[in-house]
């Protein structure tokens, strides 16, 4: 029997993107509004409850209203907006957190899609702080590189008109009031005691996404060398096949923030020496940054191999 799946905001750039990973599924029945009545409450309504898995890929105001309205309890949420992702009657949709989390998002009827800049930050300081090395009180900083398709429709026209702003031909950094709505995520998925520095920069380029953090090592438990944090970090996700860190050295010269467009794959990259440490997380902010995430969970929860449709 095949699944039965509702994408609720199917024309918005991540409901768009997770269509073209699970559209042509043999083990997927796609439910698809129609256009002129994907505002019709009760139109909706009917397909929520219809449907075995629910993506919502709407602003948040719309994801809550969506979720008022599912009254089928067999129904799993994932939800791709903020809205959720500090709720804690939520799941946050994060597998490669640990075996635990891998566990709760298989049996959660609420998934809260992480947010791509989240997703690069996770992955960093998550495990260091499991495994005791970055203290919970530590003061981190993060900037992340974007690519433009992270803003959406809007962001997107602007960036691929013709006679566009001039301004736009360079790196825009944004989230000047350090008050960027990702940052409760990051710190009460990872356990920070304090809210991170956080500088989101934006680039002129489709899509792909370089989050880097930056320690002090002498600040840290043990104060390991970069090269011991980073054999520390490949012995966190030896097992992932989504996650991977990049042999220390290997990649220390260059790094480009769209490597992995196009996929679902996060690759950590470590640099430095003894006394200071950068880790770099490279990814598709629309791959395992939101869509790819996304059906990624979808795959846990039915039980099957998480790759199905990602590779």
């Amino acid at each position: 029997m095949k699944t039965k799946v509702y994408i609720d905001g199917q024309s918005g750039t991540t409901g768009l993107q997770i269509y073209d990973r699970i559209g042509a599924r043999a083990d997927i029945e796609l439910l698809r509004i129609d256009e002129d009545k994907r505002h019709d409450l009760d139109e909706r309504k009917k397909f929520l409850n219809a449907a075995d898995i629910v993506f919502l890929c709407l602003p948040d105001d719309g994801a809550r209203e969506a979720v008022s309205l599912v009254e089928n309890p067999d129904v799993c949420i994932i939800d791709a907006s903020t809205a959720h992702r500090t709720n804690d009657d939520w799941t946050y949709g994060f597998p490669e957190i640990s075996k635990a989390q891998r566990e709760a998002i298989k049996n959660s009827k609420r998934i809260a899609n992480p947010g791509c800049h989240a997703t690069g930050f996770i992955s960093s300081v998550a495990p260091l702080i499991h495994m005791g090395i970055l203290p919970k009180d530590y003061p981190v900083t993060c900037y992340s590189l974007t690519g433009y398709s992270g803003g959406g429709k809007k962001m997107i026209a602007d960036y691929e008109a013709e006679g566009r702003d001039i301004s736009l031909s360079s790196p825009g950094i944004y989230g000047l009031n350090l008050k960027h709505k990702h940052i409760p995520e990051m710190q009460k998925v990872t356990g920070l005691t304090y809210a991170p520095v956080f500088m989101p920069v934006v680039d002129d380029y489709y899509k792909g996404m370089a989050s880097t953090i930056m320690l002090q090592n002498r600040l840290l438990n043990g104060t390991p060398s970069a090269e011991e944090i980073c054999a520390k970090l490949a012995d966190y996700y030896k097992d992932e096949h989504f996650v991977r860190v990049c042999e220390f050295g290997k990649n220390d010269s260059k790094l480009f923030a769209n490597k992995y467009a196009g996929t679902n794959m996060l690759e950590l990259v470590v640099c430095g020496h003894e006394d200071q440490t950068s880790i770099t997380a490279l990814f598709d902010n629309l791959g395992k940054g939101a869509s790819g995430a996304a059906v990624q969970n979808m795959n846990i929860v039915l039980g099957i191999n998480e790759g199905t449709g990602l590779e």
